[in-house]
């Protein structure tokens, strides 16, 4: 039987060995776009919400936090998210998406009686949504699907123990100089732990500002309320600021990001303070 901490630790080798499967391994077919394409040109499409670049995104987050509660600001976390994108083509501009978002703790500290507790390394809930994509001729972009939490989490104290489900819709201009749009979800619990109700809309507004040589001025700070949660710990809401570099090595595109989010809205007991994130994105042959 595999334990849950055995679990956790063979998912940090998931991307590797994707990374290594036949054909997605090989960098032939990017070698091939990168010849035709300067690392700005990549840099645009990977902005795109309705992109038919494939990526592997691993996500690096360093979290303070604050609150009322004794030594709040004493606390912080070290995770990181892993989240493939692989767009499969449907239609004239429609590309339908599966992601997963695959949170894996090194560090969480976490309010309990008397103190604060660190489970130390852990797997979180992961998140996941499927949606199609659509892009007109004037630049806009629709996105329409579900979003859903699965309960990954392989301690008690970093998940809530339920499988959550509802809506999901996004909306984005993307033009030469940029992209501009937001995300909104909504989800509700639909199986699970009955210890408490999931009834959360989150989402994530980004900007991205086209420079040169594949640098660009990007963020995209994601938001949630808790329509459970009572008044003053509802909202979470930070604003952002970063910026991305793409580049071609060895025939492969990667993209660097680095953000830095300042929470404006956070629970008054407890909630996030500021944050850093460090992104790398590396793209893929698609496997169909």
């Amino acid at each position: 039987m595999i334990t849950r901490s055995r679990f956790a630790v063979r998912l940090l080798f998931i991307s590797g060995w994707l990374f290594s499967m036949p054909g997605w391994g090989q960098s032939q077919p990017i070698l091939e776009a990168a010849e035709t394409k300067t690392a700005a040109d990549i840099a645009a499409e990977l902005a795109d919400p309705n992109t038919s670049l494939g990526t592997l995104n691993f996500n690096f987050d360093y979290i303070t936090y604050e609150g009322d509660l004794p030594n709040a600001g004493d606390q912080n976390a070290v995770r990181m998210s892993f989240q493939p994108v692989l767009p499969y083509p449907v239609g004239e501009g429609v590309n339908f998406f599966l992601r997963p978002n695959i949170p894996v703790i090194f560090k969480q500290d976490v309010p309990v009686a008397g103190g604060y507790d660190n489970p130390g390394f852990n797997l979180g809930d992961t998140g996941f949504d499927a949606a199609l994509g659509k892009s007109f001729s004037n630049g806009l972009v629709v996105v329409g699907g579900v979003a859903g939490t699965l309960p990954t989490a392989t301690d008690d104290e970093l998940g809530n123990g339920q499988w959550a489900l509802g809506p999901e819709i996004a909306g984005a201009v993307v033009k030469k100089w940029g992209v501009l749009g937001v995300l909104v979800s909504h989800q509700w619990d639909v199986a699970g732990s009955d210890n408490a109700e999931t009834n959360v809309t989150g989402g994530q507004y980004f900007y991205v500002f086209n420079l040169k040589d594949g640098w660009q001025i990007s963020s995209s700070p994601t938001f949630s309320y808790n329509h459970e949660a009572s008044s003053g710990q509802r909202w979470t809401v930070p604003v952002g600021i970063g910026v991305n570099k793409t580049s071609i090595i060895s025939g492969r595109p990667w993209k660097f990001g680095l953000q830095f989010w300042s929470y404006v809205e956070a629970p008054d007991a407890f909630g996030p303070d500021w944050q850093i994130r460090f992104t790398v994105t590396p793209v893929v042959p698609l496997p169909w």
